[in-house]
């Protein structure tokens, strides 16, 4: 199981600005990006908490016309500058789905349409691949438990989550599951900067 920005492809940056520009668009209030400090690090979860803390009506059409502009923007963004991924991400995605063992799913704590855009925009090809989104819940821990369902069914198998976020990190240990940083925001045991050396990734899988 895989998230997505700044673990599959190299968003995380862009993202966060395109995020706090459509959040100041459409409420003039600036966001707090210190994405650590929210309970629920996803995009419906950062909202909720941002509408509370200013007081603001935490309404449905509010977080569609964020999303909107949002999408807009990240359009924008990658019709300049195309996104690029981490290096080796699409080519690891693509082993994995040649193996008969192993099944494969995304959990983004993004919009599911701002996450295709950036998958689509670096080249990695998510075909047949399950995936759940800050559309599907604001936790990112149930977001994790909904990408497991859709690749497995009712199945209970053991998974590894690859992630570059504390919150990752901490979604894993509350569920209970093996966990390998992409990156080196958070201190982990098990990292990898990258999916080039396919052997030591598929290891942390036990592969």
């Amino acid at each position: 199981m895989f998230d997505i920005d700044g673990t599959l492809i190299e968003s995380y940056d862009f993202d966060s600005e395109c995020f706090a520009e459509a959040v100041m668009a459409v409420t003039g209030y600036q966001i707090d990006t210190n994405w650590s400090r929210y309970t629920h690090v996803t995009d419906t979860g950062i909202l909720n908490q941002f509408f509370q803390e200013n007081n603001i009506e935490n309404t449905q059409s509010a977080h569609e016309q964020i999303k909107r502009v949002f999408l807009s923007k990240i359009q924008t963004r990658i019709a300049k500058t195309p996104v690029s991924e981490i290096a080796g991400a699409a080519a690891f995605i693509a082993r994995l789905k040649e193996l008969d063992n192993v099944s494969i799913s995304l959990a983004t704590g993004g919009w599911y349409e701002s996450a295709l855009l950036k998958l689509a925009s670096a080249g990695i090809d998510i075909s047949d691949i399950p995936i759940a989104s800050a559309n599907d819940h604001y936790s990112r821990i149930e977001i994790m438990k909904i990408a497991e369902k859709r690749a497995v069914k009712e199945a209970r198998l053991s998974f590894t989550y690859f992630g570059d976020g504390s919150w990752d990190l901490n979604a894993c240990k509350a569920l209970g599951v093996n966990f390998v940083l992409v990156g080196d925001r958070v201190k982990h045991s098990q990292s990898i900067m990258n999916f080039e050396k396919q052997d030591e990734v598929l290891a942390y899988i036990g592969l």
